[in-house]
């Protein structure tokens, strides 16, 4: 059954640029592997500084995998101190 995942990562002010750089850069490695049916991301236009990934994946085993590659690794390295808090991390299935 595939998954939702939805991600909800907030800047520091200043740093929205250099932070929609890294999603967007991780954007097509993600899309690139097995499992993924879905990854867009979304820039809140009333909020500069959120930004909201949308990801399908077909099954819990590729959406843990896709955690584990090296080009996760490295955004989250480089976005960390970008944040102004974690991000928020939610995962859903579909009902109807």
């Amino acid at each position: 059954m595939a998954i939702r995942i939805m991600a909800r990562l907030t800047a520091r002010a200043g740093s929205e640029a250099v932070l929609a750089t890294i999603l967007r850069d991780l954007c097509g490695p993600s899309r690139d592997e097995g499992g993924c049916l879905g990854y867009d991301l979304f820039h809140n236009q009333d909020d500069p500084c959120e930004f909201v990934t949308v990801e399908q994946w077909s099954d819990q085993a590729a959406a843990d995998a896709h955690l584990a590659t090296p080009h996760v690794a490295e955004a989250v390295r480089l976005a960390s101190a970008l944040l102004a808090q974690p991000p928020l991390i939610h995962r859903f299935r579909q009902l109807a």
